[in-house]
């Protein structure tokens, strides 16, 4: 049996406004080391929808990286109490991301979740709001823009 190296998942989700202009930000780490960062736009959305998405984001990564072994660490409340079970979901919306996020927490071998300050999460928070003061800017006069084939790949348009 081989021993599982546990990573660490930091997630945030961060809106100016609420709703307003949203992102996230994730941080995977082993041994106090990152290994992975990211940022995402996700345009316009609740604070506790992007804290969700950064989960989601954030288990899919693991996931494609083959991580069996995780600690998610977040400073919503929310989240936690809902991922939990402490708290019921009530928001439709929380309710479909919330059973998205337990649906990717059974491709684990082994995962937990950890409610932490925000002053321990400085770094997925950072990300997240780089994340909406670096969103794509639309151009007023669309007709006129030419989408080329790597902006629809990457989601531009």
């Amino acid at each position: 049996m081989t021993q599982l190296t546990k990573y660490n998942i930091f997630v945030d989700g961060a809106s100016k406004g609420n709703p307003g202009e949203s992102g996230i930000g994730v941080i995977i780490s082993k041994d106090n080391h990152v290994k992975i960062n990211f940022s995402q736009y996700i345009g316009i959305a609740t604070n506790n929808v992007a804290e969700y998405l950064a989960l989601i984001y954030g288990l899919q990564e693991a996931l494609m990286q083959k991580i069996e072994d995780v600690n998610i660490n977040t400073d919503s409340e929310l989240l936690y109490k809902q991922i939990k079970g402490d708290y019921k979901v009530k928001d439709p919306t929380l309710r479909i991301l919330n059973r998205l996020v337990k649906h990717l927490w059974c491709g684990f071998d082994k995962i937990e979740i950890t409610h932490i300050p925000r002053e321990k999460n400085k770094g997925a928070d950072k990300l997240a709001v780089t994340a909406i003061e670096k969103r794509p800017v639309l151009l007023k006069k669309q007709s006129k823009f030419k989408a080329s084939q790597d902006d629809q790949l990457i989601g531009l348009v």
